[in-house]
């Protein structure tokens, strides 16, 4: 989560799956958290809604990067509209292996991790 929030506005370069999934887990927890304390607070959804608006922007970024890691256009991100097909769709694609080498959309974020082995 914190190398999504690093790099918020960001839609350049590859992220890994584990940069993307990671980012999720962290925003699930977050919302539980928030919705916890919604419930607690009696806050009618108000930190929840916080939080959503405030990961919005990362949350479209790192998915387009991890997009770009599979050598996809973040455009991509569009098909996650059409109900519950898109999805799925999406689902698969965030869960692929990224393209090895470089592609159009910048470096393998992995290199430096497949050369040492």
């Amino acid at each position: 989560m914190f190398e999504a929030i690093k790099k918020y506005a960001d839609f350049s370069g590859r992220a890994r799956r584990k940069e993307y999934w990671l980012f999720i887990l962290l925003y699930l927890i977050a919302a539980i958290i928030a919705g916890i304390i919604d419930a607690v607070a009696a806050t009618m959804g108000i930190i929840g809604i916080i939080l959503t608006l405030g990961l919005f922007i990362p949350s479209l970024s790192v998915g387009v990067r991890r997009l770009h890691d599979i050598n996809r256009s973040g455009w991509w991100m569009l098909i996650g509209l059409i109900p519950l097909i898109g999805a799925i769709v999406l689902i698969i694609f965030f869960c692929k292996d990224g393209t090895i080498g470089a592609n159009p959309f910048g470096e393998d974020p992995k290199s430096s991790e497949r050369q040492s082995t």
